[in-house]
């Protein structure tokens, strides 16, 4: 048995099989996603969801589904399922026998004396996905039939039945095209042997997502099917079936498919799930090279590149792609600013942070590599050209103040990593020197004189230091604060505190850090992350649930983030040294459990802050799996 598996019993149990979630990337911009049982629970779901620049800047869901369904003489048995109101239909579930991942997702069903294996894939050289078919047994001659449902829309949106879609059917070599509407590229479906494609257009009213549901978002759709392959098969033969946006040589399939399996690490345990995970957020499409903030619905973030970058990339000795990433992100930097998400014209720049984690990502190339040549003949202007713009002073009220200390802020803005924003503005909105903010800001000025021996940097971080502990610290708490503005201090216990533990330069002593890390143990610690608020805050929300504005509310309000513990990991090896490793392997085999929880060989983006810690929000994040597996290569080279 492989070591992500499902069988018959949890397959058929929808309350089980529909909480398990398949992501997969082609690492230029399109992915697959669906459930373990192929019913589609969210509107992000989707055999091909690709990029169409053309029209805009999202992703857009092509191909919704595949229904199959098995004839036999005069015996058709259906293997799709989709929600409907009141219902799921046609339940081709109960055909399911066992759910395989390795080498890629792999489903098996078994009809009477028919056992039919479908196995998916995404080929890594175009915007393409690949459906094999193989007939493993059949008592009498069968046939398989293939019903393509058609959204061709926005990933954030829905379909609906029109009368302007596009039935226009073109033949093309072993297949058909489709464009249901003009603005989009064809989207053409063929198969690797003979076929007949049935025309039968029709709309499929109401699928339901239960997901979007519970999101409390618009949650039903309508789904165009032009129609049907029909084709038979032998006993032992494998068909593929390719739905792409340009073209594919059909007699190419079979060896395209063979050889995008053997590009696949095998996710045959923890760790190798880790780093196919890594490899999946990594985007390289028209020159540039991007990471994927999180899947299914986030795009890219500045932040969250450079937070995550390092674990993704480095720990694996992939220095190149960690260059790529960062030489395309620099071409975004305007000012002192990154984009807090999006590029070019598309961008939104209000975060004080992530110029100051594109100092630490740097800062690690330089520690795992020992190359600090090429980051200061490629970025070191870069670098001094952030500096200067936040002593001079930039938008949203970023400055540095006469104690070194850096702040920001207007109201109704969140400029940290805490971010959400509901109807009543800011959830958390830390106007004034946020503390995790002067950590990387102090981190930032010793590295840039350790890189080029600028002194005025030096003076400024000296500066710094003394006010840093003056401000933050307060010896009674044992604590730092997590906000300083002015006279005012916010004592919230928050786990922003911990980045003057874990960074390389810290204005803290070693015996301030065992304090923090201590109270951030005591009061923040899960097996899933970091809680971001104590539970003993009267604000403190233990389940993220409900509609947007619940959920918004929740977000940093107590929620676990598995992020964080990188650096409280890192914090805590750095003062305990071999004594912490044990505390820190415990942490990372806890994962383990997640494998086949939630985003199926992946790490979630958040987890509820009280017990049983279930996984929320997108099924598989950048930052999640790039600090775990950047927390093992700290412990394995410790």
């Amino acid at each position: 048995m492989s070591y992500i598996h499902f069988d018959k019993t949890q397959l058929i149990n929808l309350n089980y099989s529909l909480e398990k979630e398949i992501i997969r990337s082609n690492r230029s911009g399109c992915y697959t996603s669906t459930t373990i049982i192929g019913c589609n629970t969210r509107k992000y779901h989707g055999l091909l969801v690709a990029p169409q620049p053309q029209i805009d800047g999202q992703l857009h869901v092509l191909l919704s589904n595949l229904h199959e369904t098995i004839a036999q003489k005069d015996a058709l048995f259906n293997l799709g399922i989709n929600k409907y109101p009141g219902n799921y239909y046609p339940r081709g579930h109960k055909y399911l026998e066992d759910f395989d991942s390795e080498p890629i997702p792999k489903l098996r069903y078994r009809v009477g004396g028919v056992v039919l294996e479908k196995e998916i894939i995404l080929d890594s050289t175009a915007d393409r996905v690949m459906v094999k078919y193989t007939l493993v047994d059949a008592l009498i001659p069968t046939k398989l039939r293939v019903s393509p449902f058609l959204a061709f829309r926005g990933y954030h949106s829905l379909s609906k039945a029109n009368t302007y879609v596009n039935k226009k059917i073109k033949k093309i070599k072993s297949g058909v095209q489709f464009r249901l509407y003009e603005a989009y590229d064809p989207l053409s479906l063929q198969i690797s042997k003979d076929n007949v494609f049935v025309p039968v257009p029709d709309w499929f009213y109401n699928i339901e997502y239960i997901r979007e549901i519970e999101r409390g978002y618009d949650y039903q759709e309508d789904l165009y099917v032009p129609g049907y392959f029909e084709f038979s098969m032998e006993k032992g033969e494998s068909v593929i079936l390719s739905a792409g946006l340009k073209e594919a040589v059909p007699e190419k399939l079979q060896e395209s498919f063979k050889e995008e399996i053997s590009r696949r690490i095998p996710r045959d345990n923890f760790v190798n799930c880790l780093k196919n995970s890594a490899g999946q957020f990594i985007s390289r499409r028209n020159g540039e090279t991007r990471v994927i903030a999180g899947y299914p619905w986030f795009g890219w973030w500045g932040r969250d590149t450079f937070i995550a970058l390092p674990g993704l990339t480095l720990t694996m000795g992939d220095k190149q792609t960690f260059l790529d990433v960062m030489d395309s992100m620099s071409r975004d930097l305007k000012g002192a600013l990154f984009p807090n998400v999006g590029s070019g014209v598309m961008t939104n720049m209000n975060s004080i942070d992530a110029p100051l984690w594109y100092f630490w990502a740097l800062q690690q190339y330089v520690i795992f590599t020992g190359d600090a040549d090429t980051v200061r003949d490629r970025y070191l202007e870069k670098l001094k050209g952030i500096i200067d713009g936040f002593v001079r002073g930039t938008a949203f009220n970023i400055h540095v103040m006469e104690n070194g200390l850096l702040c920001g802020g207007e109201e109704g803005i969140a400029l940290t990593w805490m971010d959400a924003v509901t109807k009543d503005g800011p959830v958390t909105q830390r106007l004034g020197c946020p503390v995790e903010i002067n950590a990387l800001w102090y981190n930032a000025l010793r590295f840039y004189h350790e890189l080029c021996g600028d002194e005025g940097a030096k003076a400024l971080a000296d500066t710094l230091e003394e006010s840093f502990v003056t401000e933050f610290w307060n010896e009674k708490k044992g604590y730092l604060a997590d906000v300083v503005q002015g006279e005012k201090k916010d004592w919230s216990i928050r786990p922003n505190m911990v980045f003057a533990t874990s960074l390389p330069y810290s204005p803290l002593s070693n015996e301030q850090k065992d304090q923090v890390l201590e109270v951030v143990k005591n009061n923040l610690f899960t097996n899933r992350g970091l809680r971001t608020l104590a539970p003993s805050d009267p604000r403190y929300k233990g389940y993220y649930q409900g509609d947007q504005y619940e959920r918004d509310n929740a977000y940093h309000q107590g929620t676990a983030w598995p992020w964080l513990l990188g650096h409280f990991a890192e914090g805590y090896l750095k003062l305990h040294g071999k004594q912490g490793k044990k505390l820190v392997e415990n942490m990372i085999s806890s994962f383990d459990g997640v494998m086949t929880q939630y985003g199926v060989g992946a790490i979630a983006e958040i987890y509820d802050g009280d017990p049983p810690h279930r996984p929320k929000g997108a099924i598989s994040q950048a930052w999640s799996v790039g600090e775990l597996l950047r927390m093992k290569y700290l412990v394995d080279n410790l």
